[in-house]
């Protein structure tokens, strides 16, 4: 049995997620537009007190996904306005830092992601941050369609990358295997090159 694992471990290791070309994953083609969860007041979805979306469907297939689940377009229920409205809501707590964007796969959900980033920039302006996982690298996202961008451009922090089971790290600060990083999104646009968040610390 023991033997069987060890084998079972090797081989997710040596799996490998999928690796899209420029634009070949378009939102407005995969999409359904549907929620896994939304997790509010939460401590471990970035910096401080945060309110969580979880978008359904992702690609990139990384073995050993600790949300494998919302891999799937359909998963979980439909993004409403009641929804949305209950967000805002909770960030108005002046205790909440922000929203995290999660998946799933955001830059595959921009319908849902842009229409409530431009509500809190709209709202909230810079009052309340804004953080994203991908599964796509920061050099790949220069490289995606006009509404990736979009995003990206809303953002305040950038956890990039494909989860790899072969660099998993627990001890990591806010991701899960050492090529991922926290990346200072408006720093990094400003400079043209990749900052990565300056309060990082492992």
């Amino acid at each position: 049995m023991s033997d069987r694992l060890h084998l079972d471990q090797q081989q997710l290791q040596a799996a490998l997620p999928n690796d899209p070309a420029p634009q070949a994953w378009l939102a407005q083609e995969l999409s359904q537009q549907y929620v896994a969860s939304y997790k509010p007041f939460n401590f471990v979805d970035g910096e401080g007190v945060r309110c969580s979306l979880y978008v359904s469907g992702c690609k990139f297939n990384c073995p050993g996904c600790y949300n494998k689940a919302a891999q799937n377009f359909h998963y979980g229920h439909p993004y409403t306005q009641a929804l949305e409205d209950q967000i805002m809501a909770d960030l108005a707590q002046p205790y909440v830092q922000g929203l995290t964007l999660l998946g799933g796969e955001p830059f595959l959900n921009t319908q849902v992601c842009l229409r409530l980033a431009k509500r809190i920039r709209a709202e909230f302006g810079h009052d309340k941050d804004i953080w994203s996982w991908s599964g796509y690298t920061w050099a790949e996202l220069q490289q995606e369609s006009a509404d990736k961008l979009e995003l990206l451009h809303l953002l305040d922090i950038l956890v990039d990358g494909r989860f790899l089971a072969a660099q998993k790290d627990l001890t990591l600060q806010f991701r899960g295997s050492a090529n991922q990083r926290i990346i200072d999104v408006q720093a990094s646009l400003a400079a043209g090159q990749v900052k990565i968040w300056p309060k990082l610390t492992h």
